[in-house]
């Protein structure tokens, strides 16, 4: 992003937040520019979620999940909507009805967290066709997918919490005994990782693939778990990475929910009263404070270095001095179907 186009961005829109830190060193630049703050965007939307920059058009796409819109946002204060409905149609029964978590798929496509059709979806950006890649588990219906990761090897990885049912955990439409982790193979077939947390939500892998990420947003266990996972997406280990629920339970606005990964490894994580910034060995070297709960980010903009970030109504852009890691492309799994 140039500086002209930076400043123009910066007076268009309204400074909110506060950057804490910004980790660097002697030999390297801080990650976050001194006097960057984050700036928003857009405005207007009721939960929003799932920000990801469409690099081969210059865009961001982000999710609206209880308006079942799919937003498109490429300059200025404004969004405007890209798709409608972006998850499902039933009228009853959900409280979040439209699409969740959106990441970069094969060219000209995304792939969404499909919420309100109980999936995961391949979306055709032009056609806004959609193709179902998963929607059971056990012969049984999914809760509501809620973001989307792709593994080592190129599988698909995604959430399974039930937020896009009424009553949640207590939903009749429930039919998962878990709110699960899950791994698409390369066949189709769905394969339940962890089903032992409360409501697991924003995932990532580390740029080696070797780590996987997942955050869950439970008040009383607002933690970030971490997993060592095999080149063939086979998982050997879990263990705690980041405990939050200190600050959740201090009434600090949001939970542990979406994150991002940067080139150098670094996780860009939804939290309490912002995003911190957390080093492969856990140790926080940055934070981004807001007063409004932070649901997600990603990295993209011209040059790579700005972070968006969506928070409730809002659309967030900090000018960063680091890049996201390079984005792994999906293998799509054979025995996927159309929904």
């Amino acid at each position: 992003m140039s500086v002209t186009r930076r400043r123009t961005l910066l007076s268009a829109a309204m400074l909110l937040g506060t950057v804490v830190a910004s980790g660097g060193s002697a030999a390297s630049p801080p990650l976050i520019p001194e006097g960057s703050e984050p700036a928003v965007i857009a405005s207007g939307f009721k939960w929003s979620e799932g920000p990801v920059w469409i690099a081969d058009g210059g865009y961001l796409l982000f999710s609206d999940v209880p308006n079942n819109r799919i937003h498109r946002w490429s300059g200025g204060t404004e969004a405007k909507i890209f798709l409608e409905p972006s998850g499902g149609t039933a009228t009853t029964g959900f409280r979040e009805p439209g699409s969740n978590g959106l990441k970069p798929g094969p060219a000209g496509s995304i792939i969404i967290a499909d919420q309100g059709n109980r999936g995961v979806a391949l979306l055709d950006l032009k056609t806004h066709a959609k193709r179902a890649l998963a929607q059971q588990y056990g012969g049984k219906k999914l809760n509501s997918p809620n973001d989307v990761a792709v593994g080592p090897d190129g599988a698909i990885w995604f959430t399974d919490p039930p937020y896009g049912l009424e009553g949640i955990n207590d939903s009749p439409l429930k039919e998962q005994p878990a709110n699960g982790v899950y791994r698409i193979g390369m066949d189709g077939t769905v394969t339940l990782i962890d089903g032992e947390l409360t409501f697991p939500n924003g995932l990532a892998f580390s740029p080696d693939g070797r780590t996987l990420y997942v955050s869950s947003s439970d008040p009383e266990k607002a933690v970030i778990m971490k997993y060592a996972v095999g080149p063939d997406g086979s998982v050997s280990g879990k263990t705690l990475f980041a405990d939050f629920t200190s600050d959740a339970k201090a009434g600090k606005p949001g939970l542990p929910d979406g994150m991002t990964v940067d080139e150098h490894g670094n996780l860009w994580a939804t939290a309490p009263g912002g995003v911190r910034i957390l080093s492969p060995d856990g140790k926080e070297i940055g934070r981004i404070d807001h007063d409004k709960p932070i649901s997600n980010a990603a990295f993209g903009g011209p040059d790579g270095r700005t972070l968006f970030m969506t928070a409730s109504d809002q659309i967030l852009a900090l000018k960063i001095n680091v890049r996201g890691a390079p984005a792994r492309m999906p293998v799509l799994p054979s025995g996927s179907n159309e929904p």
